[in-house]
């Protein structure tokens, strides 16, 4: 079923064609791109490199952390048919933005007119990973090599740069847990001498280059290599990694800030870093409707929560780099990058913003606890307020079930749907949901998903066809805190489960085939992006 709308949009004004949407990327205006389609989609037909994935099955939940004003232009694309690009326009608009265009015929239109399409999540970080590479020579060692360096017991550290959730889910043997922002700041301790090989680490090829060259960029003086392949390698060759660990970066010694301390100056003179300070950032946020401004604390986890700038949101200084189309939709726009007082992981975060070519980037480095300073995790933004549905509880939904009287739809991703859901639930697109074709016309439904967020819109979709609907209340994560039972597996599927990417890691069947088509699929990159007239990464040789 559709979309309530609001506001239409005049197809005959509210068009863009390829050609116009290529020079408009070239230019320094703010743009936003973004395709409404599921990210499963994106990733396996195709999609323009400097789109933002926005479904529309979450273009609420989304929308207030990728695009910041609503007056910046936005052009929507799906693959070409236009439904889904229209729902989303005409979504946007609902919301109050008001310069939203249609791109014609979409991605295919795109291609059609010659220019490059992209396969893959995160397209655009992973080709720069390739391009820094090729461009600094970034130096490597083959998995074979590493091995029978560690079985040797010769003098090599192994630093993990992805996230330390990742790194719980599993590792090298004997790797230190640092993510990539973190390496400047925090490896001096990790490293034994000035003669230690230092190996960075991740789970395929782009994070190990980055934070390779991180530590290069940094000034460190050992030999600084990446993991040719990363973990992809190690499994592929037959060996074993470590499961479960939990490793917190500690605080740097007085010794290793000091050091750390150093690379800040080295940073900001190679890439003309721009530090503010506090007034200039309270400018910045009050010219906010004219240029979009987008503030991310990059900083661990742990730090934000316990104490950060009130106006500014969390994203790892490493995850920002490696995907930024997560967290910012508009080209052009402001970045601003907060750390505390030493301003090592801005610094690091930035050059790498710089380099992107994806906006304006500042680094602010401030006090973030005490006075003026705010406590707590992290709230997403949200540009409208979840709508009013009728909800029941976790108990109460047990006897219905029990008693067969209401049906049960997650809308969460399918990727969280297999890993534990409401027993009989079943898992359905918001997008996709038509009230007829999917048997639910006149059953009493109960929709939920993870926190309950995502399942308060697609219900109120639901309400508006008259159907009778309730909302878990506090979703599926209330059902499982009461101690009831979940069923995991895609057990019960109404729509296919290409709602999402999966890593090589996640895919089915043949997992050393998915390794090297995913490995192939980065390289590659690097030959498509100097085909692609509208790309431009920056070089700081």
């Amino acid at each position: 079923m559709n979309a309530p709308v609001v506001s239409a949009i005049p197809a005959a004004s509210k068009t863009i064609t390829a050609a116009a949407l290529a020079r408009r990327l070239g230019e320094a205006a703010e743009i936003a791109l973004v395709d409404v389609r599921e990210e499963g989609v994106q990733s396996t037909v195709g999609h323009i490199l400097f789109s933002v994935p926005l479904p529309l099955s979450r273009l609420e939940l989304r929308a207030g952390t990728l695009l910041k004003r609503r007056g910046v232009p936005i052009v929507v694309t799906d693959g070409g048919q236009g439904d889904l690009a229209r729902r989303g326009a005409e979504k946007l608009v609902e919301l109050g933005f008001t310069d939203v265009s249609l791109l014609e015929r979409g991605v295919a239109g795109w291609a059609a007119a010659g220019y490059e399409v992209y396969t893959g999540s995160g397209a655009y970080s992973k080709a720069f990973g390739e391009f820094v590479e090729h461009a600094y020579g970034t130096p490597h060692v083959g998995a074979v090599e590493l091995k029978r360096q560690l079985d040797a017991g010769e003098d090599v550290v192994v630093l993990d740069g992805r996230t330390l959730g990742e790194f719980e889910n599993f590792s090298l043997p004997g790797a230190h847990a640092v993510p990539n922002a973190e390496l400047p700041l925090r490896a001096h301790d990790l490293i034994p001498s000035d003669k230690t090989l230092v190996v960075v680490n991740c789970a395929g090829r782009t994070r190990s280059i980055i934070g390779a060259q991180a530590l290069v960029n940094a000034g460190l003086p050992n030999r600084v290599v990446a993991l040719e392949n990363g973990t992809m390698a190690w499994l592929e060759h037959g060996w074993s990694l470590e499961h479960g660990r939990k490793e917190q970066p500690k605080p740097p010694s007085a010794a290793a800030l000091a050091k750390a301390r150093a690379s800040v100056a080295r940073l900001t003179d190679r890439f003309g870093l721009a530090w503010i300070d506090e007034a200039t950032l309270a400018r910045l946020e009050a010219e906010a409707d004219e240029h979009s401004l987008y503030i991310y604390d990059v900083r661990t986890k742990a730090e934000f929560e316990a104490g950060h700038l009130p106006q500014a949101h969390w994203a790892e200084g490493g995850q920002l780099v490696q995907g930024i189309d997560r967290w910012i939709a508009t080209r052009n726009a402001r970045i601003v990058v907060v750390d505390d007082e030493n301003g090592v992981r801005a610094a690091i975060t930035a050059s790498w913003l710089v380099q992107l070519g994806w906006g304006e980037v500042f680094a602010l480095a401030v006090r973030q606890t005490g006075e003026g300073r705010v406590a707590g995790a992290e709230r997403a933004p949200l540009v409208q307020a979840p709508p009013a549905v009728a909800a029941i509880s976790p108990e109460a939904l047990k006897a219905e079930l029990d008693a067969g009287r209401v049906s049960v739809i997650d809308v969460d991703t399918s990727l969280v749907y297999a890993a534990g859901h409401i027993p009989g639930a079943a898992f359905a697109i918001r997008a996709r949901i038509d009230v007829e074709r999917d048997g639910l016309a006149g059953k009493p439904i109960v929709v939920t998903s993870s926190d309950g967020l995502a399942a308060a819109f697609a219900a109120a979709d639901l309400a508006n066809t008259g159907l009778a609907v309730r909302v878990l209340a506090g979703g599926t994560s209330a059902w499982k805190r009461v101690g009831l039972p979940v069923e995991t597996g895609e057990t019960s599927l109404l729509h296919s489960t290409d709602d999402v990417w999966r890593t090589p890691y996640q895919q089915k069947g043949d997992r050393i085939a998915a390794f090297r088509a995913y490995l192939d699929w980065e390289v590659a990159l690097l030959a498509q992006i100097r085909r692609d007239p509208t790309v431009s990464f920056k070089v700081f040789p």
